[in-house]
């Protein structure tokens, strides 16, 4: 590692430090503006502690509330800035892939805004989304405060998203694999590690602001493996499904709001009218519902109120995010995938009497594999819900249930919850974390060992005439590897430093390879991956490197060029199964 690399690597961690910090902070005080919020709303209170609406005293007035609360979002969306609309996390994702991990500082500020405004005027999200996105401004505020690349500033962004999931959570290890999943799209150690150092800042943020222990805290419950593997793979599989309908539904419902003869500013109170509907039946779907979540996964609900969870939540959450709205995701769909896991059970124990299902250990799988399935961040959320139960009987069934109903998601939908907006807009997000070919391949795999060469005091037209450039020569060779008397490497000659010598006015005597041809060489040694040698290429923008031993840079052991390349990017689709026919104009 150089001087410089090493110089950058703590100053990311440092920044890495100040976005967890800040991202914790934020949390802090939204999830606190949140619960004042609906205490002033609906119970007529100054509290920082979330409350349950299903006792509020609004009366009839909680059909109207909701409207408003969507109108002046609606508002803010006009006039501060419309990425504040929608959950977040595709927005911080579109982001990183459009704007070199740009963030307005408007988003910073009026995303936090709006979502008090919607959840606390009754809007059925989290506020982990918004956080997520509002923390990631704030990292990407900071590298575009300080010096920073655009991949250092995509880091710092993922670091303030990840900071912030943590500190509401409790989850540091969860924010990190997310952040790399849904935002970074790679496993390098320059992003991991500020990612784990943002994620601990932020965690013990939390922990002195809040106090220790998981946002959801369960009681140790049996999980019944491997007695109830057929089970948990039938809601696996009904799950996943779940997640497809309700992910492809969400869109249809954005656009029938879009195709309303109506402004950008009323969509949003529209929806909001029609959640106000909803909870005038059902208010407990109102809010958070952070209490419900806990409720599921310790067996306090009823089944009517599951029943309730179910239908209702989902049907508010579509028809108020649906709108334009701003809220986040993750907090609505673990609750209906926890009553649904509950349910689950409840009926297998019904329908097989003797069955030991136990509806708190459904609900917590469910919980998972819904958002799982949804946005394919499979991984996180595995570890997202052992963290929150502490409990290593949980891994199996977890893991179980979130793969399978992941696979039925990827079978029968295209893109996720997350990506179909940018889909939409002609952007691709890559959900695939494999490793490139160049790097696996080295140089001596793929390498020519034959090559075409001049001598150094070779005439200037022998070189042109091997180079394809004399009457009547039909090489296609782009470029000489120069020798000396000895065979050691003097030079490269391409065919534009001959021609360039050929627009000069002649010289007295007769030119030779020597006084053309480049003496600076570019190299590569056998030992290195075809990645190095091709960020060399496009460093000095050369197509082609002659390929030396370790042991003496002017002993020529070969010759990479861009064929070479293509030749290791096939050997790594034949590994994969994929290779192409091959053809006359194989390059090698």
């Amino acid at each position: 590692m150089s001087h410089r690399e090493r110089f950058r690597a703590v100053h990311m961690s440092l920044l890495a430090c100040v976005a967890g910090l800040l991202s914790g902070l934020v949390a802090y005080a939204l999830f606190n503006l949140i619960a004042l919020a609906l205490n002033i709303t609906f119970m007529q209170a100054v509290s920082f502690e979330l409350p349950s609406l299903a006792n509020h005293d609004l009366g009839l007035w909680i059909v109207v509330v909701p409207a408003i609360g969507g109108l002046l979002v609606g508002l803010m969306a006009r006039y501060g800035s419309p990425k504040i609309k929608g959950h977040g996390i595709p927005e911080a994702m579109e982001a990183v892939l459009t704007s070199d991990s740009r963030i307005s500082p408007r988003v910073a500020i009026f995303k936090p805004i709006s979502t008090v405004v919607a959840i606390g005027s009754g809007g059925p999200f989290g506020a982990e989304g918004p956080i997520i996105q509002t923390g990631g401004a704030l990292g990407s505020l900071l590298g575009q405060v300080v010096s920073t690349t655009a991949a250092e500033r995509k880091v710092l962004l993922a670091c303030g998203a990840a900071g912030g999931m943590a500190a509401i959570f409790g989850t540091p290890l969860a924010g990190v694999i997310l952040a790399i999943e849904l935002l970074l799209f790679e496993f390098r150690p320059r992003s991991f590690i500020p990612l784990v150092i943002a994620t601990a800042v932020a965690t013990a943020l939390r922990h002195i602001l809040i106090g220790e222990g998981p946002l959801f805290a369960m009681d140790a419950v049996p999980f019944g493996l491997p007695f109830n593997a057929p089970a948990y793979v039938v809601f696996a599989i009904l799950i996943g499904f779940v997640a497809v309908g309700f992910s492809k539904l969400l869109f249809v419902v954005e656009d029938a709001f879009e195709a309303l003869p109506v402004g950008d500013i009323w969509r949003p109170a529209l929806g909001g009218l029609g959640l106000g509907v909803i909870g005038l039946f059902a208010p407990e779907v109102l809010g958070v519902g952070y209490d419900l979540i806990m409720g599921a996964l310790n067996n306090q609900l009823a089944v009517s109120a599951l029943l309730s969870i179910a239908v209702f939540k989902t049907l508010a959450l579509l028809v108020s995010l649906g709108s334009g709205t701003s809220g986040g995701l993750l907090a609505p769909m673990f609750m209906t995938g926890a009553a649904l896991g509950s349910l689950f059970a409840i009926a297998g124990n019904v329908l097989l009497p003797g069955a030991p299902l136990e509806p708190a250990a459904f609900a917590l799988v469910g919980m998972a594999a819904l958002f799982a399935a949804a946005s394919r961040a499979t991984f996180a959320l595995i570890v997202f819900a052992f963290e929150i139960t502490c409990n290593y009987e949980a891994i199996l069934p977890l893991m179980l249930v979130c793969v399978i109903a992941t696979g039925i998601s990827i079978l029968f939908m295209r893109t996720t919850i997350m990506t179909e907006k940018l889909s939409r807009r002609g952007l691709r997000v890559n959900q695939e974390f494999e490793v490139d070919p160049l790097e696996r391949a080295d140089i001596a795999s793929v390498m020519r060992t034959r090559f075409a060469e001049v001598a150094e005091d070779a005439s200037l037209a022998l070189a042109a005439s091997r180079l394809g450039l004399a009457e009547q020569s039909h090489s296609h060779c782009e470029a000489l590897l120069v020798v000396d008397a000895h065979h050691a490497l003097a030079g490269v000659l391409t065919r534009s430093d001959v021609l360039r010598a050929q627009t000069e006015e002649p010289a007295a005597e007769p030119r030779t390879v020597r006084t053309v041809c480049t003496t600076d060489i570019v190299r590569a040694y056998p030992d290195e991956t075809v990645r190095e040698a091709v960020r060399r290429m496009l460093f000095h923008d050369i197509g082609r490197l002659p390929v030396v031993s370790r042991q003496d840079d002017r002993s020529i052991v070969g010759y990479i060029d861009r064929a070479a390349v293509i030749a290791a990017h096939r050997q790594g689709m034949h590994e994969e199964g994929m290779a192409l026919p091959r053809g006359e104009n194989e390059a090698r």
